[in-house]
């Protein structure tokens, strides 16, 4: 392996951090619902932040399968919205220093990545590192977004419930992050949301907020949540007019809302998985975009 420090260059001039928390979102996996984006946003935007460390995304990204966007205007090239994968530090509402990693998941060296995150997470004294994103569930909005959380140590995620026993998955940079990082005796865990399967398209801050939530509660960080709480109660009225303005939607909410009391009442049978229930849906939304494109509609 390359030397993974030869991977990110390191501000010489970093602040004092004591033991800081390090959140890590990085982009390109399942994130239904965008709760990544969401929580990572509400964070940057709400509290001052400056970049201690930057990746050569060069190393590590696909472009041509992440074509990153460029503005055309009349008769030039007028802007290129340069990939970053950037180590932030910032201060939460009580002073206390925690660091944020973000951006693009690398498609290339995975390991010397997290290898460079490591000796980060080893340089500035990191305590616990938290992952954080949504995944689609056959679940309605109406009833309490549920999350799954996994960690290193089951002490970090005492209390929560334990929604699944074993299932195999495509990897992540952020699972397998979690995953070395608990192998070389550090504490790591994550938080995934779940978004109702017909929501997962589109920004979800309720499940973003619940995420949110567990984060502050995990972490002791006194994180900025009222802008996220506005945005959900619109998001929220939003989806209740969709839902009453059409039956065949509303149906749909009934009958997860049955399969979901069910299951919790019984814990005797699996969830329904999203493509028996959201199939139904995902055609209404289909029409509904095709009606759009359509100026007769």
């Amino acid at each position: 392996m390359l030397d993974p420090e030869e991977l990110y260059h390191l501000d010489p001039d970093i602040p004092e951090l004591g033991s800081p928390v390090l959140l890590c979102d990085l982009d390109g996996f399942v994130d239904a619902g965008g709760i990544g984006g969401l929580v990572r946003d509400q964070v940057i935007s709400q509290l001052e932040n400056f970049t201690i460390a930057t990746f050569d995304v060069d190393q590590l990204i696909d472009y041509r399968s992440r074509r990153p966007t460029m503005t055309y205007v009349e008769d030039h090239w007028a802007t290129y919205d340069v990939p970053a994968l950037v180590l932030r530090t910032a201060r939460d509402a009580l002073g206390t220093p925690f660091l944020l990693l973000s951006g693009p998941e690398p498609d290339y060296q995975w390991e010397r990545f997290i290898a460079a995150v490591r000796a980060l997470v080893e340089r500035l004294g990191v305590r616990l590192t938290v992952g954080f994103n949504g995944i689609p569930m056959a679940v309605p909005h109406t009833r309490p977004i549920g999350l799954t959380a996994h960690a290193t140590r089951p002490e970090l995620v005492a209390g929560h419930t334990r929604w699944l026993s074993e299932v195999r998955v495509p990897g992540s940079v952020a699972a397998l992050l979690e995953f070395r990082l608990g192998r070389a005796g550090h504490d790591a865990l994550g938080f995934a949301a779940h978004v109702p399967h017909y929501l997962s398209q589109a920004a979800y801050p309720a499940a973003a907020l619940a995420v949110l939530d567990a984060i502050i509660e995990a972490t002791g960080l006194a994180l900025p949540a009222d802008q996220l709480r506005a945005s959900a109660r619109t998001a929220d009225a939003q989806i209740a007019r969709q839902v009453e303005n059409s039956e065949e939607i509303g149906s749909i909410v009934r009958m997860l809302e049955e399969q979901y009391d069910s299951y919790l009442s019984a814990h005797e049978q699996d969830m329904p998985t999203a493509e028996e229930l959201g199939a139904q849906f995902e055609r209404f939304l289909a029409e509904q975009d095709q009606r759009g494109d359509n100026p007769d509609h």
